[in-house]
């Protein structure tokens, strides 16, 4: 569960384009911001279609006084992605002070860090931070081509030969296998990327024989097996049958359609949005990192935050909701 949440009043200092589809918006916030460990999150302030809502981005390296993110505009945006590009220095927002899911244990002889499109946010201030430290750091990065790999010139000045850049669009991939294969016994490795990699990297870690605690891990939930396409969902019980666009979540939409419901993270972290998935005609593509390979198999649960249908209609059960 997340921390006491403190929310301030920011106004935006500086944006910046990195790569061709991220921007770095920096904050100027109202108060002291306290020092806060890489893998930290914000949650942000938004406005979708003229409603509020609250999304949440992994915080990067800032001056004093500042917090900074680094954005990702989605084809795909449920329209937070697309009012975080729209904000301009000077324009006001509210935020809250870091908090921390995804810690460094500061305990390995060696860190493998690994990073998949945008998911180099939270991994490139571990970078920054194990590199101070004088830590022995790997990281690999790969991404769809090397126009959308962001922070690539400092980490290549911090790391050198440290950093490994993989370029699909030249036939380049991360080797997991082979990475985790050339690790000491005693190494820990942090992913953050999509889901497929994500999947792949929990796989490969098993086989490898290594401590399934030594693997620490997160996920962007825009990413799955499937394109974002529209659906529906009879919710049980509820005489209520609500559409789904492909631009929005299922938590979102049985939300705005005024499904009660529980949440929390809204990356599929908690497990608290979980709805039971009573008959479906589309499947299931699982974008969480709640559920366990097996109960994703078993198709009866899905995390309404992150996870869709691939297609079609389902007929789901909320459970009991005051």
């Amino acid at each position: 569960m997340r921390n006491r949440v403190e929310w301030r009043d920011a106004r935006v200092a500086e944006v910046r384009q990195i790569a061709e589809d991220v921007r770095q918006i920096s904050f100027a916030v109202d108060g002291a911001v306290p020092r806060f460990d890489p893998g930290s999150h914000s949650n942000f302030r938004v406005e979708i279609e003229g409603e509020a809502a609250t999304r949440t981005y992994t915080v990067i390296p800032a001056p004093v006084g500042q917090i900074a993110v680094a954005v990702k505009l989605h084809p795909q945006s449920r329209g937070g992605s697309r009012y975080m590009w729209g904000l301009e220095a000077g324009d006001a927002v509210r935020l809250t002070l870091p908090e921390n899911r995804f810690e460094l244990s500061w305990r390995a002889e060696h860190y493998l860090l690994l990073a998949g499109g945008i998911g180099i946010t939270p991994i490139y201030g571990m970078a920054r931070a194990l590199a101070a430290r004088g830590a022995s750091v790997r990281l690999v990065y790969g991404a769809r081509s090397r126009g959308l790999m962001a922070f690539t010139e400092e980490l290549q000045s911090l790391l050198g030969d440290r950093l490994i850049l993989r370029d699909n669009a030249q036939g380049q991939h991360v080797d997991l296998e082979a990475e985790f294969a050339a690790l000491p016994a005693n190494a820990e490795c942090y992913l953050c990327g999509p889901i497929g990699m994500l999947e792949a990297a929990k796989r490969a870690w098993a086989e490898s024989g290594r401590p399934v605690s030594r693997l620490r891990y997160e996920v962007f939930g825009d990413s799955g097996l499937f394109a974002e396409k529209p659906f529906t969902v009879e919710v049980l019980n509820r005489g209520v049958t609500v559409p789904v666009r492909s631009d929005q979540s299922l938590l979102d939409a049985l939300s705005a359609a005024g499904v009660e419901m529980i949440s929390d993270c809204r990356r599929g972290e908690c497990g608290l949005c979980a709805v039971r998935v009573l008959d479906r005609d589309g499947q299931l593509d699982h974008r969480d990192v709640f559920f366990s390979d097996e109960e994703k198999a078993e198709g009866q649960r899905m995390c309404a935050c992150v996870s869709r249908l691939s297609e079609g209609h389902a007929v789901i059960d909320v459970g009991y909701r005051a």
